[in-house]
């Protein structure tokens, strides 16, 4: 019994000093670390996009031109008169352009949008027939454009998928107007509207957003300023020419973008490498 009671603590003693040991030649396997992302490369991608809008436009002022005979029948002397008030109505429009993007923060593209009509109401005041008499007439048109613009923009960094952006535009418009006419019952004063080709700026501020990693969301404000210009012609019945002031546009936007190539900063971080974990021999 004592025999077998002796073995027993020798047994026990010995687990003891040789356990550390054995454990002392295991290897003990680290965490690996995080694997390191990276973006894809900042290399730039033609694009394409369109738009639509709803747009309130200003005409700034409208003057035209009027003519008196002097007593003597002998000379015809023209003057100007302006339009007591006009107004613009607000419409839609419908744009297309191509772009690149040169890198995340820069990109630039070309665009045309086409203005459907909008409607005109102004009056002028005058005397008619030689009458000494003010008589106010009401004045109706339609106006139409087509602008075109080359645009930069600076993209001001992505917070949670949405990039913010300004931007500015230059180029030109040709403005469309309809006949102008007295829309009351049985008056008979029209002018032939004019088409004209003129200057164009833009100023623009709005956010993006990634929708997939080709088709982003865009969606903004744009003020549009196009000069002044040839509004109708003149009619011997009444008077003419006549110019409008300039045209300036507030416009809400929204439209997709579709990059072909590149990096549009929209793809997923893409692993740089992902380090092995090693095995690390404790003494």
């Amino acid at each position: 019994m004592f025999n077998t009671a002796r073995k027993a603590l020798l047994a026990a003693l010995f687990a003891g000093l040789t356990g550390p040991v054995f454990a002392a030649d295991l290897p003990v396997v680290e965490e690996a670390p995080p694997p390191v992302y990276e973006q894809p490369a900042d290399i730039g991608g033609w694009y394409i996009r369109g738009d639509i809008d709803y747009h309130k436009s200003d005409v700034r002022g409208v003057d035209y031109m009027t003519y008196t005979i002097d007593p003597c029948n002998c000379l015809i002397t023209p003057g100007n008169k302006s339009f007591d008030f006009s107004n613009l109505k607000g419409g839609f429009s419908l744009g297309a352009g191509v772009g690149y993007k040169v890198n995340d923060y820069f990109r630039t593209d070309l665009t045309a949008d086409y203005w459907f009509k909008s409607n005109f109401d102004g009056q002028t005041t005058g005397t008619a027939g030689g009458s000494p008499v003010l008589v106010t007439s009401a004045e109706s048109s339609k106006m139409s454009a087509l602008l075109l613009l080359a645009n930069a923009y600076a993209d001001l960094g992505t917070y949670h998928g949405i990039t913010p952006y300004v931007g500015a535009g230059i180029g030109g418009a040709h403005v469309k107007w309809d006949t102008v006419y007295d829309p009351t019952p049985g008056a008979t004063e029209r002018n032939d509207g004019s088409s004209n080709w003129r200057f164009a700026y833009a100023l623009m501020a709005g956010a993006s957003y990634c929708l997939t990693d080709k088709i982003i969301l865009d969606a903004g404000y744009r003020y549009s300023h196009i000069e002044g210009g040839r509004m109708f012609e003149w009619d011997a019945s009444s008077a003419g020419p006549g110019f409008d002031g300039g045209i300036s546009t507030h416009e809400v936007r929204g439209g997709l973008r579709y990059q072909f190539g590149g990096n549009n900063g929209c793809a997923a971080p893409v692993v740089a490498y992902q380090p092995e974990p090693e095995p690390v021999y404790t003494k």
